[in-house]
């Protein structure tokens, strides 16, 4: 890492520093209720002390989220293949997603309640159903970026549908692929907790609800807090494989003007 990176996450480090400062000041100065806005020392001090009551929640939230994400991930790779290679079924089925992902999804939490009762399983569709559609879209778009020119170079080299895909297709996609992943991954979040909220005794979207109920702030933004930290490992952590697996695609960062 070159001395300008290390300025840049530097300068980056000591402005998310300085917003928090900038936040605990505020409520210091203005005199803010902590039943309105708590101060960003009082939400650390509240996840320090209700960290061991909050552990197991952490883990349910973050094992409902990787479930569904997994299975969005997989279906929205099916999905996206068959569309972008299929110009039958991107008439066909695209309409539909779209359609479905117009839905909001607190609608669909009370359907799979009915289907499959409280619990982690309405949890689990519902990060599957909000976060398999950015893959659909990317996977397809990526499919249908491929040159024609391409490809009929290669069918007349004795190439297959098949061949063409996996070889050409598919490696074209993972710059698409890995920039859905990071967005996708905060929809299944998003979907998890939501249910939570709604219909499970477990997760910190109930642990949010239940601190909420009692005008516990400070807790509710504790499990904010929670949420943004795991999002943003998550998010490094397919940044970081992004840079390994599709760094043919990325532009150097010098080459970018700051």
């Amino acid at each position: 890492m070159t001395g300008s990176d290390l300025r840049q996450k530097a300068w980056s480090a000591a402005l998310i520093v300085l917003f928090f400062v900038a936040w605990e000041l505020f409520c210091v100065i203005s005199g803010m209720s902590d039943l309105v806005l708590p101060r960003p020392s009082e939400v650390f001090v509240t996840l320090y002390q209700k960290f061991p009551i909050l552990w197991p929640h952490i883990l349910q939230t973050l094992a409902t989220t990787m479930i569904g994400f997994v299975l969005g991930v997989g279906l929205g790779v099916v999905l996206g293949a068959v569309i972008g290679v299929s110009k039958t079924a991107y008439d066909t089925a695209y309409p539909l997603l779209v359609g479905f992902s117009s839905i909001p999804k607190v609608a669909v939490v009370p359907i799979f309640v009915l289907w499959f009762g409280s619990g982690t399983v309405p949890a689990v569709l519902t990060a599957l159903s909000i976060c398999f559609f950015p893959i659909v879209v990317n996977i397809a778009t990526g499919l249908a970026t491929t040159e024609p020119e391409m490809e009929d170079v290669l069918k007349a080299l004795g190439a297959s549908k098949l061949d063409i895909l996996w070889n050409v297709g598919l490696p074209r996609t993972m710059p698409f692929f890995f920039a859905s992943l990071k967005v996708a991954v905060s929809y299944a979040f998003v979907g998890a907790v939501l249910s939570e909220t709604v219909a499970s005794n477990r997760g910190i979207g109930n642990v949010m609800m239940t601190a909420s109920s009692n005008f516990n702030v400070p807790l509710v933004f504790a499990g904010l807090f929670v949420l943004a930290g795991l999002g943003v490992a998550l998010y490094v952590i397919f940044s970081l494989i992004e840079g390994r697996v599709t760094g043919w695609a990325t532009r150097k960062s010098d080459a970018i003007a700051t």
